[in-house]
């Protein structure tokens, strides 16, 4: 079987793949619950090569993302589900109902005005999407905070259920105010550090954190990406930390902190001068 760039070939090859007797043993053993995490893994690949600036790579992980939407597609079709068609048909619906200013005759000129279109929509969906799972008998969630997965980063959650919060009221409105929280959970912090209960500790530590995601927030900043781009950061100055010991003819283990800290303070200070 050749490859090709057309969509089709990717979906026979799929096919081969989940065939029994002849396709793959690993593919065959698979189901939605044993992909799903590969499905996340491949999210941040992408994610990863766009933080990097590398495009090549970025091709090439998209492919694998694609593979994993085709992959749960195939094995909906075993079980008489639904089919790839099915889920190209299904967001294409959805992106020309969600663009009535685009394809429709609502006007939406600005991005507020866009975003204002978007809610509503969604609404009239998530309305619709509850009446057809109450119709089967299935649970249906019920609250502001409702539809926000579980399977989601925690950082990533928090933002979503504070977005949704915030949407009924329950809200600061000055980022300042949020501030005074991350200091007060600090306090909190210090304080069962002190008397050495370090459950209480550790969860005072998940107070600041869903705090500092709400700071995010309030500054437009993705809690996610601020903090992957914070992770890189580090890499790269402890790499210079790394680079600068080996020029001395030594391993971080064999340096002092005091060494390592006037290191990492020159890495910082040669970034900000290349800035």
């Amino acid at each position: 079987m050749k490859p090709s760039k057309d969509i089709a070939r990717l979906i026979e090859i799929m096919a081969a793949l989940r065939t029994p007797g002849t396709g793959c043993p690993w593919d065959l053993e698979q189901n939605f619950a044993t992909i799903a995490p590969y499905t996340l893994e491949e999210a941040y690949e992408v994610a990863d090569a766009i933080a990097r600036g590398d495009l090549d790579d970025l091709c090439d992980e998209l492919g694998d993302l694609l593979l994993q939407v085709v992959f749960h597609a195939r094995m909906a079709q075993e079980q008489g589900a639904f089919e790839f068609g099915d889920v190209v048909q299904a967001i294409t619906e959805k992106l020309i109902r969600r663009h009535p200013h685009v394809f429709g005759d609502l006007t939406g000129k600005t991005v507020d005005e866009v975003n204002g279109l978007w809610d509503q929509i969604k609404a009239k969906e998530k309305a619709a999407k509850k009446a057809r799972m109450a119709a089967r008998g299935m649970p249906v969630e019920s609250g502001a905070l409702a539809g926000v997965p579980l399977g989601m980063t925690a950082l990533t959650r928090a933002l979503k259920l504070q977005d949704k919060a915030g949407k009924v009221g329950f809200d600061w409105n000055d980022p300042k105010a949020v501030l005074a929280k991350i200091r007060e959970e600090c306090d909190e912090i210090e304080a069962e550090i002190a008397s050495g209960d370090r459950d209480k500790a550790s969860a005072e530590v998940g107070d600041l954190l869903f705090a500092m995601v709400n700071l995010a927030r309030h500054l437009g900043t993705d809690p996610e990406a601020a903090l992957r781009g914070c992770n890189q950061k580090f890499v790269r100055r402890f790499a210079s930390i790394e680079r600068a010991l080996e020029a001395q003819g030594k391993r971080p283990q064999d340096a002092t902190l005091a060494e390592m800290d006037a290191l990492w303070d020159a890495a910082k200070a040669a970034e900000k001068q290349g800035a």
